[in-house]
């Protein structure tokens, strides 16, 4: 099976990065807590819409092609809800 392709999503992931490091130096610079939790989430919903995009790739991609072959798609379902439930 051929995967798909995410590079797309490497700037997010340098953007995420970076918002990662400022937090590391807010709390370096002793910077109030409120201003601080509030770059941690968003660095969570940065992080969420990368992984929701991987998501829906792997799902209109993978999921479809194992459809289409006729063969493991329980077990590309398995795969999916393991990886929600964490």
């Amino acid at each position: 099976m051929k995967h798909p392709c995410h590079k797309e999503e490497i700037s997010s992931l340098s953007r995420i990065e970076g918002q990662v490091r400022g937090i590391a130096n807010m709390i370096n610079e002793d910077r109030y807590c409120i201003e601080i939790l509030d770059q941690i989430k968003a660095v969570r919903s940065a992080i969420t819409s990368v992984e929701g995009r991987i998501l829906k790739k792997h799902m209109k991609e993978c999921v479809k092609d194992t459809l289409n072959s006729g063969k493991g798609f329980d077990d590309k379902v398995e795969e999916v809800l393991k990886i929600l439930k964490r």
